[in-house]
């Protein structure tokens, strides 16, 4: 059995933080969410791996390599634009062949991994296995329809109209079968190939589609919220680390991950946090579900809940919640005369500024 891991995508949910960087690369408790799908790959035996990409392909090639770091051999297959998860399949088919595949999108987080789900798609080898899960959005997704008996009767993508609350988790398993789906199937009114239109083409074939849903914790990383949710989801299972270096000054409570290099002085950290290599906290209180990154220095100020990229410095500002700090930002106070908002914003930037005059 093999796996295609989608990574291509321009991430503009996540702008302007992907304006940057891929999103499948954005760090969750300091490690790439892509890192999670291939780590859960390999937990469920599979080795052959392959990977699409688009335009940020030599920053996921950078990070993943050949795939030996996680036990894998991955190859890179290109796509030249974004044209739906069916395309990415039409593409692959000379790397799958006739064998059996999972196909998981880059940036999707699922706790527990899916050894459990492969084993039963090898167990009772249906033409496709899709995973599904109760959600209040279901417009935003891929959506099923199922009949009395539990069976996917009806697939659409993001309809306005939505059939059920049951939406497709971005992990599917297939038989050599969707290859004639893929190829049978036209552009939707997106402009894409979808896998839900090859999927209702199995079905209305009479091919075996099931489905599972899912009741653990899953999430699309596709908005900055669903980024902290998941931080805070993989934030729980931290266990405590001490290989940083922590001042009398300090205080350490709950389960905090300190890593080699970092420094800790007169500040007060709760976990669950996890501070990455070379990071340094004073005069400053870090509280629970933050990652801090690589080298980032956080300074007379309050942070809880949010994530930090590589670089960043914040100092002086108060208090931060609910935030995405990207690579190298700086996050400093306002000059307090004159009483202005000075910005340089990029494309699609989001800024809350307080009704008082002066006040950001």
């Amino acid at each position: 059995m093999k796996a295609l891991v989608l990574a291509g995508g321009a991430g503009t949910r996540l702008r302007p933080i992907t304006y940057s960087f891929a999103k499948q690369l954005v760090p969750v408790a300091n490690k790439p969410v892509l890192f999670y799908g291939l780590e859960a790959i390999a937990a469920a035996g599979i080795t052959e791996v392959g990977i699409v990409v688009g335009d940020t392909a030599d920053e996921i090639k950078d990070a993943v390599g050949d795939g030996s770091a996680f036990g894998l051999d991955v190859v890179y297959i290109h796509q030249d634009a974004p044209r739906g998860l069916a395309h990415a399949v039409l593409i692959a088919a000379d790397f799958l062949g006739d064998d059996d595949f999972v196909m998981y999108l880059g940036d999707n987080f699922i706790v527990g991994g899916v050894t459990l789900l492969v084993e039963e798609f090898r167990r009772t080898r249906p033409d496709a296995q899709i995973l599904l899960t109760k959600v209040s959005d279901p417009g935003s997704f891929g959506v099923a329809e199922l009949d009395a008996g539990g069976r996917v009767v009806r697939l659409e993508e993001k309809p306005d109209e939505p059939k059920s609350d049951l939406a497709l988790v971005g992990v599917y398993m297939f038989a050599a079968a969707v290859h004639e789906a893929v190829r049978a199937i036209g552009p939707s009114r997106r402009g894409e190939l979808e896998i839900t239109d090859a999927l209702q083409w199995l079905i209305d074939a009479g091919r075996d589609v099931r489905s599972t849903t899912v009741t653990g914790y899953w999430k699309d990383t596709g908005n900055v919220a669903d980024m902290l949710e998941v931080n805070r989801a993989v934030l729980e299972s931290t266990e405590p680390y001490a290989a940083g270096t922590v001042d009398d000054a300090s205080e350490i409570v709950g389960r905090v991950r300190l890593e080699p290099g970092s420094v800790v002085e007169r500040s007060r950290i709760v976990g669950p946090v996890v501070i990455g290599r070379d990071a340094r906290v004073a005069d400053s209180y870090v509280g629970p579900f933050t990652s801090i990154d690589d080298a980032c220095s956080v300074t007379d100020s309050e942070i809880e809940f949010s994530i930090v990229l590589r670089d960043a410095s914040i100092r002086g500002v108060g208090r931060i919640e609910k935030s995405l700090i990207g690579r190298g930002a700086e996050v400093t106070p306002a000059p307090h005369v004159p009483k202005a908002h000075v910005l340089v914003l990029g494309d699609h930037s989001r800024v809350q500024i307080s009704s008082a005059r002066g006040e950001v």
